[in-house]
């Protein structure tokens, strides 16, 4: 078995305690979001999502598209990394010693990249709302820190940030950047040598890399207790989000009259459940995005567009 950039499969055989997660987060790896309403006038969408914004004070949902402007793809878009990169599922990095090797290995190349980026204006201008009060919360299912590295008060980071690493052992927790700093010791000449596109970087944070560069890397141990079972603090496809995340989103939730979705095609449960519980709750719904979203039936106002422009249009009339 294989991955969908040729790396070597998972052992997660079926009769492993772990294959069925592991069934069920390539399911929700491989959804595909499609058209499922009509076009919508631009003119009305944007109208109505700045009427939103001015009277139904909503929760701002976020996702990958929001941070391509810093040099990141997104997932599911036309040059989304899903295209040439499948993300390991938890149930991959928790069972497989191999999976969770060859995942440091891309890591420790592509983290750095990430690192690098900066906010771009479409994280500014959010964070920005955030403090005049317009936003009832920001959510975001990112990863990559940008909103927070923006100022976004009372940010929501639902997966996680790849700014810490955890031990699956004891459960000790080290900053990303000292993390780094004892893999660049443990692995002298690596960087210089190895050659990686910077816009190959994935949203998870790895690139990929042949399986000779894979076998030179060396991985360290926890400063706790040694073990390699180590685990960048984000939530995986096939993870729980944690239950305090899910509770501050709640109450972000509870704070508002609306949901706007931005840069997210909701594909993935945790985001596209704030949708549902709006509709159950009558608060309206609005989506911007520049392709198809999996809300599109269920949004009054759908804004198909680019975002920092949009957002730049928008910020300019409140």
């Amino acid at each position: 078995m294989e991955t969908t950039d040729g790396s070597p499969g998972t052992t997660l055989r079926p009769g492993h305690p772990a294959a069925d997660g592991h069934r069920a987060a390539l399911r929700s790896i491989a959804r595909v979001v499609e058209d499922a309403a009509p076009p919508q006038d631009p003119l009305l969408a944007r109208a109505g999502i700045l009427d939103l914004l001015r009277e139904h004070r909503p929760l701002v949902i976020t996702g990958a598209g929001i941070s391509t402007d810093s040099g990141i793809p997104d997932y599911r878009g036309p040059q989304g990394s899903l295209r040439r990169h499948r993300p390991m599922t938890y149930q991959e990095f928790r069972h497989d010693d191999g999976a969770r090797h060859r995942y440091w290995a891309r890591s420790f190349v592509g983290w750095r990249q990430m690192d690098a980026a900066s906010p771009n204006p479409a994280h500014h201008i959010l964070a920005g709302w955030q403090r005049a009060g317009i936003l009832a919360g920001v959510v975001t299912q990112n990863v990559d820190g940008l909103h927070a590295a923006a100022g976004t008060p009372g940010l929501v980071a639902l997966h996680g940030d790849l700014d810490r690493v955890s031990c699956l052992n004891c459960g000790a927790l080290e900053d990303r950047r000292s993390f780094d700093g004892r893999l660049v010791e443990a692995n002298p000449g690596y960087l210089e040598a190895v050659q990686v596109d910077p816009l190959m970087v994935n949203p998870d944070g790895d690139v990929t890399l042949g399986q000779e560069w894979v076998d030179r890397f060396h991985l360290v141990g926890c400063l706790v207790c040694g073990s390699v079972e180590l685990k960048p603090d984000v939530v995986y496809f096939g993870e729980s989000v944690p239950a305090e995340r899910k509770a501050a989103a709640r109450q972000a939730f509870e704070r508002a009259g609306s949901v706007l979705a931005i840069g997210t095609s909701l594909a993935v449960m945790s985001g596209f459940k704030f949708v549902l519980d709006a509709e159950k709750h009558g608060r309206p719904v609005a989506v911007l995005n520049g392709g198809p979203t999996r809300a599109d039936t269920k949004a009054a106002f759908r804004w198909r567009t680019r975002l920092a422009p949009a957002l730049e249009w928008l910020d300019a009339r409140l």
